[in-house]
């Protein structure tokens, strides 16, 4: 199968799929293509569907569906990834060849490159181009598969199921809207859902690291936000205000990779938040101190209680004030001291309160339906086309107005993208034992292939898995959709269905360098010849007979 992966993976690439563009429907509609020509689809071909997702874009899921004749098991697996890339700014005045694997691959021999990129590109062994690793490679090795499969219906007990995915770059409204899909197919065609394999990138997680990973869940992903209020003075009395943006970036020093905040499930741990935004709201230039600032993290997530959570961040919020207070204190005392003003020691009242502690609040003082207002103004931030990011932080000022708060403030609220943590718990006995069962494999496969396997709880980078199993319990997710502004418009993820679906998401992936770099690759000798050889086992091993 190595040159006819290699040679589509190279046809993928060439279709520019860039997140939030009409590519991501211009590939659909290649891979809808490609699926129909197989003979077994030619027969059936209601087995190639979409799963349209209504958005300008046109954008689309493509499934299919092969249903074994060697036996009369309903048990399914899911081979599922996605379709879109991020964009091509990174690549410089050479964009234009992004998307060309071979001219990409000329071009850089005439640059200046760092030392293992360069060793990569002179060995021939990898493959360079937007979207190679990440993760056209990974669809073209399901392709491939599937189309083996098809020839193999009679030897399969059971069903395998093809999901193509866009939207995964951002905001996962593709598979999001698939588990509609997974859900129907179930009840129609009686499915059992075992457990889907994920094809999305692995790669070294250390310089010289030659491991495959064999990741059995996902790192779930929060952002937390925190709309900030100080106290607003002139420049000319500089001491007399609570400056917000020394508050936010209190908060930053605080949080931004503080490994305290690391979760941490069966030995492994999650990267430390980093932060992703930091502004005063000051609309134009005046010669007053920010009177507000926002911030807000990514957080990973393994296991860790979303009440537990928020604890953790009003504690280091409060800390913050402490913090910023002593350092204007510190500073007003040295101006008094070396100007001869008797110094008198500033304090404030401070608080720092949970979204839903605001909403109630506001909501005691509002004269009408607060609700239904938050409702309209949420529809008309989202007819303006306005980052739901930023629609739930004009909520939360609005809250904070309606709530006449003056003194100094700090809101703690959750904003798009949520995503659900998962992985095979020990905890419960049919997952242990598929932990146990991937594990196996890997470790005949290793003695086959001669790669070294290691067997991972949590895919470290953000995936579309995260969607098909939820370990939150509905405390923690009652306790999240609490304190996340209009979170049934700006973010809908179905989580009771997902729940219900409650299907383990097991990531082998190809092998890549670079991804989301201008020089991203994939390993082509593993990639296109080991990996799809260890998916055939794994599916051998549960659905093929004989």
């Amino acid at each position: 199968m190595y040159e006819e992966i290699l040679d589509l993976t190279k046809k993928l690439v060439n279709i520019p799929s860039v997140n939030n563009t009409v590519g991501e429907k211009n590939i659909a509609c290649f891979i809808e293509k490609y699926l129909r020509a197989i003979p077994y689809f030619k027969k059936y071909p209601t087995r190639v569907f979409l799963g349209k997702l209504n958005d300008s874009l046109d954008r689309r899921n493509v499934f299919a569906l092969i249903k074994g004749e060697g036996g009369i098991s309903n048990n399914t697996i899911i081979l599922h990834g996605h379709m879109d890339t991020v964009d091509v700014d990174d690549f410089g005045n050479i964009r234009s060849l992004a998307f060309n694997c071979e001219k990409l691959e000329e071009k850089l021999k005439e640059l200046e490159l760092q030392d293992e990129v360069e060793s990569d590109l002179e060995s021939e062994k990898w493959l360079f181009g937007r979207g190679a690793c990440d993760m056209k490679s990974g669809v073209a090795v399901f392709l491939v598969i599937i189309k083996k499969l098809s020839e193999l219906v009679e030897k399969i007990d059971g069903n395998i199921l093809l999901s193509i995915n866009p939207v995964e770059e951002n905001s996962h409204t593709g598979i999001i809207k698939a588990l509609d899909t997974f859900n129907e197919l179930k009840e129609k065609e009686k499915l059992n859902y075992l457990f889907a394999i994920n094809n999305d990138y692995i790669c070294p997680l250390y310089p010289g690291d030659k491991t495959r990973y064999i990741y059995t869940g996902s790192v779930g992903k929060l952002l937390p936000c925190f709309y900030i209020q100080g106290k607003e003075t002139h420049v000319g009395q500089c001491f007399e205000g609570f400056d917000a943006s020394t508050i936010a970036s209190e908060l930053i020093r605080q949080i931004n990779l503080n490994i305290d905040f690391c979760d941490v499930y069966e030995g492994e741990y999650t990267l430390p938040p980093s932060v992703l935004k930091i502004k005063d709201l000051k609309k134009q230039y005046n010669v007053q101190t920010a009177f507000e600032s926002f911030v807000y993290f990514n957080y990973f997530v393994h296991n860790e209680s979303i009440s537990n959570i928020i604890r953790k961040l009003k504690k280091v919020s409060l800390r913050t004030f402490e913090n910023v207070l002593a350092l204007i204190n510190e500073n007003y005392k040295k101006y008094c001291n070396i100007t001869g003003i008797g110094y008198e020691e500033i304090n404030y009242k401070v608080q720092v309160m949970e979204y839903d502690e605001l909403y109630e609040f506001a909501k005691d003082k509002y004269s009408g339906n607060l609700e239904c207002m938050i409702d309209n103004l949420t529809d008309k931030f989202l007819e303006n086309g306005e980052d739901v990011r930023e629609i739930s932080l004009k909520i939360t000022k609005k809250l904070i107005e309606i709530s006449d708060i003056k003194i100094p403030t700090i809101v703690i609220f959750f904003a798009a993208p949520y995503c659900p943590h998962n992985t095979l718990k020990k905890e419960i006995e049919e997952e242990r034992e598929l932990f146990d069962e991937i594990s196996e494999i890997a470790k005949e496969f290793e003695i086959i292939s001669g790669e070294e396997y290691k067997v991972m709880r949590f895919f470290p980078s953000l995936t579309d898995s995260s969607y098909l199993k939820v370990d939150d319990d509905y405390e923690s997710i009652e306790r999240l959709f609490r304190n996340f502004p209009e979170y049934m418009k700006l973010y809908n993820v179905p989580i009771e269905l997902a729940k219900e679906l409650n299907i383990p998401g097991i990531n082998y992936g190809c092998f890549g360098k670079d991804a989301h770099k201008w020089t991203e690759r994939v390993y082509k000798p593993y990639s296109f010849d080991v990996l799809p050889k260890l998916i055939m086992k794994t599916l051998e091993r549960y659905l093929i007979r004989g």
